[in-house]
């Protein structure tokens, strides 16, 4: 063994065995969820569209909910087109008053030449896609990054953000390539101790799901997979039954045009092999939520004779079955939606006219209730 490789072999060894210590020193994740309280059954029984914004050109796309004091911040990327080195993350502001919600002008929230500056160690950023709030740290969010390459070379960073921009930014060590190929797409996982989770999916060769698990400090202490060797499945909306149970809605990016679904008993420590489900889908996320009754609300294209609108189901069994209470029609597709639960109300967001705007609606449990 030359000197090169006797130093590459001692270094690794050394990391290995620091690794080991510092896992032996770290106390045990918690593995059970916090689970919601039913909402109050309050309001006025309306579903309220509260935003329906169209940019005079380009895109606007994938939007996410960023609840704040008062009410809640809607953030999406917006530029010529998707993936392009145009794109950055504009935003509105919806304030809840006395007589309804007041909606700020939209306005940049993430540039790419001011996260490349907020980075550390400082990049160019190329261009900019789905947004996260971070649940553990409010005045924080999740972006996906794009430095070099596509999609398939993208990071993601955890972002302190100001009014005026981030401030600081840092990409979590997800991955063996450099960090990259993880992106995410659905809201975080409380757990009971009150620490996080992330759903994320690998998007390079063997597409799969991903659980990223934070300690109650905010640092990555484990990640737990979601593997098929049947569908390259991505962007998992994970629903926690109660403590220990969870599904995992997935979308296929294989376009088998069906959602697919695996199940945890442990925390989401491990999952099932994905499986496919009688519910169609034209390779789109879903967002769902628990209500906290035994209730599932799901956002979904899963009409297959109208593929592009977008559909309000709930279910009373766990996911078995579903019942359509509303329903969205375009113009074009309606897609990429977002449920959160603001206070005492349900927000659903979801992109409008193929990619071409940004709507949210606002619901309350008198409103599901009547459905």
């Amino acid at each position: 063994m030359d000197a090169v490789s006797l130093t590459i072999f001692t270094l690794a060894a050394l990391s290995l065995v620091l690794s080991a210590v510092t896992i032996r020193r770290d106390p045990p994740l918690c593995w059970l969820f916090a689970l919601p309280a039913p909402l109050p059954a309050t309001g006025d029984g309306r579903f309220e569209t509260v935003l329906d914004y169209r940019p005079s050109t380009g895109q606007a796309h994938a939007p996410a909910i960023l609840p704040r004091e008062g009410g809640m911040s809607v953030l999406w990327f917006e530029g010529s087109a998707e993936a392009q080195p145009d794109v950055d993350i504009r935003g509105v502001d919806l304030i809840r008053h006395a007589d309804g919600w007041q909606v700020s002008d939209s306005a940049p929230r993430l540039t790419r030449t001011a996260l490349g500056r907020a980075l550390e160690p400082r990049q160019l950023v190329v261009t900019l896609g789905n947004t996260v709030a971070h649940e553990a740290a409010p005045g924080r969010l999740f972006a996906t990054v794009v430095s070099v390459g596509g999609w398939a070379m993208a990071v993601i960073a955890d972002v302190t953000l100001s009014r005026t921009g981030p401030v600081t930014a840092r990409k979590l060590d997800l991955s063996p390539i450099l960090g990259r190929s993880f992106l995410m797409k659905s809201p975080m996982l409380a757990y009971a101790d009150g620490s996080h989770a992330l759903p994320a999916y690998f998007e390079m060769g063997p597409t799969f799901g991903a659980l990223v698990r934070f300690d109650a400090s905010g640092r990555v202490r484990d990640r737990r997979w979601m593997r098929s060797r049947h569908a390259k499945v991505i962007q998992p909306m994970i629903v926690p039954l109660d403590a220990q149970r969870a599904l995992a809605f997935l979308r296929d990016f294989d376009r088998s045009g069906t959602l697919w679904l695996c199940r945890s008993a442990d925390g989401g420590q491990s999952w099932s092999a994905p499986e496919p489900t009688s519910r169609p889908n034209p390779s789109a996320p879903v967002a769902a939520l628990a209500l906290g009754d035994g209730r599932i609300l799901m956002a979904a294209n899963d009409d297959a004779t109208a593929p592009e609108a977008l559909i309000l189901s709930i279910s009373g069994d766990e996911g078995a079955s579903w019942r359509e209470v509303h329903r969205l029609s375009g113009p074009g597709a309606l897609r990429y939606p977002m449920l959160r639960r603001v206070g005492d109300v349900i927000v659903l967001v979801h992109s409008t006219g193929g990619k071409r705007g940004i709507a949210a609606h606002i619901m309350g449990a008198s409103w599901l209730a009547a459905r």
